[in-house]
């Protein structure tokens, strides 16, 4: 089986570092809690093995050549993010009502079944749907990742390979990730600079989704 390593690296790491919906998710969840963030980066990288289970079962070809299907999925995704960006903005406003905000979201918790618990779920869940809500990254696997593959070989066992070298490489990127965003702990703590956090990813979310859905 020969492949074309160089080159598949090369887009892969490229892909990471541009900021996309994954990106987002992973830094809020980690600038909260560095373990919510490694949970939320476990997520997007189990939707990717979703993506990548579909493609060789050829789900994702027919999502590829079905608008319609293709337009649910993206649809659906656009929803989630401007969903997660008004939570994040409410957040924002509850951060400025002070003690209210404390105890809304000490209630919050316990009915996750406890702080931390509730923060690993929920940074998987929205690292999951994220990831599996994204089309475009059903596509990577159908358009990008062939280009890489020698055509004598089998096509699934190398779009597999280069597949799971993906969501490897995914993992070490998205955990030195938590590290850096998890510096940003100290300073959020400070009631300002939260809520303007708050509201910048919140909103930033919220044109993601926004742009994702206004595509033709």
């Amino acid at each position: 089986m020969t492949v074309d390593l160089l080159g598949f690296l090369g887009v892969v790491l490229v892909a990471y570092v541009v900021p996309g919906p994954d990106f987002l998710v992973v830094l809020r969840s980690a600038a909260e809690d560095p373990s919510k963030g490694r949970a939320a980066a476990l997520g997007a990288q189990t939707g990717l093995c979703v993506h990548m289970l579909a493609a060789a079962a050829g789900l994702s070809v027919i999502a590829a050549r079905s608008p319609v299907v293709y337009d649910a999925i993206r649809l659906l995704g656009a929803a989630y993010l401007v969903y997660l960006g008004v939570r994040a903005v409410l957040a924002a406003r509850r951060t400025a009502r002070g003690r209210h905000h404390t105890n809304e979201a000490t209630a919050d918790a316990l009915a996750e079944g406890g702080p931390a618990q509730g923060r690993l779920r929920s940074g998987f869940i929205q690292g999951l749907l994220t990831n599996v809500l994204n089309p475009k990254a059903a596509l990577f696997f159908l358009s990008v990742l062939p280009q890489f593959v020698d055509g004598d070989g089998s096509m699934a066992r190398q779009i597999f390979f280069l597949g799971m070298l993906d969501i490897l490489i995914g993992v070490a990127y998205w955990f030195a990730l938590v590290v850096v965003a998890a510096r940003l702990r100290a300073l959020l703590a400070r009631p300002g600079v939260r809520r303007r956090w708050e509201l910048t990813t919140g909103w930033l979310f919220i044109a993601i989704g926004v742009s994702v859905a206004a595509v033709a």
